[in-house]
C-alpha cells in the first residue's frame, strides 16, 4: 500500500529531525503520515460509501498536511533534498491514488468501470 510505504519512510527520516522536535514538526509530521493509511483502513469497514468517502476525504486532508510539513521539513533544514524529494514524489504518488479514488466513488455508478 501506498500510504503505509509513506509512513515507513516518513518515520525514517524523521529518525534525524533535532531532538527539540520531537513534540513538534517530527510528532505532527508522524500523525499526518499514519492518520492517511489508518482513516482509508477504518472507512473501508464503514457500512455505506458515503462514510467511506468521510474518511477518505480526511485522508486526504492528512495527506495535504504531511505535504507541507515535508516543505517545511525541507526549509528548515532537517530533510537533506535527497530525503525530501522522495518523499514528495511518494507523496505526490499517494495522492493522485487516493484523489482518482474518491473522484472515481463520488461519479455516478454507472459512469464507474
Amino acid at each position: 500500500m501506498l500510504a503505509d510505504d509513506l509512513v515507513m519512510r516518513v518515520y525514517d527520516a524523521t529518525r534525524g529531525f533535532p531532538r527539540e522536535e520531537m513534540f513538534r514538526v517530527t510528532s505532527q509530521m508522524r500523525r499526518a503520515a499514519y492518520s492517511v493509511p489508518c482513516n482509508i483502513v477504518e472507512g473501508c469497514g464503514r457500512n455505506t460509501e458515503k462514510d467511506f468517502l468521510r474518511f477518505l476525504d480526511n485522508s486526504s486532508g492528512s495527506l495535504r498536511e504531511l505535504g507541507y510539513l515535508i516543505g517545511l521539513s525541507r526549509r528548515l533544514g532537517y530533510l537533506r533534498a535527497d530525503l525530501a524529494d522522495d518523499l514528495e514524489s511518494r507523496h505526490n504518488e499517494a495522492s493522485r491514488v487516493l484523489a482518482g479514488l474518491i473522484a472515481s466513488l463520488r461519479s455516478p455508478p454507472e459512469t464507474r468501470h
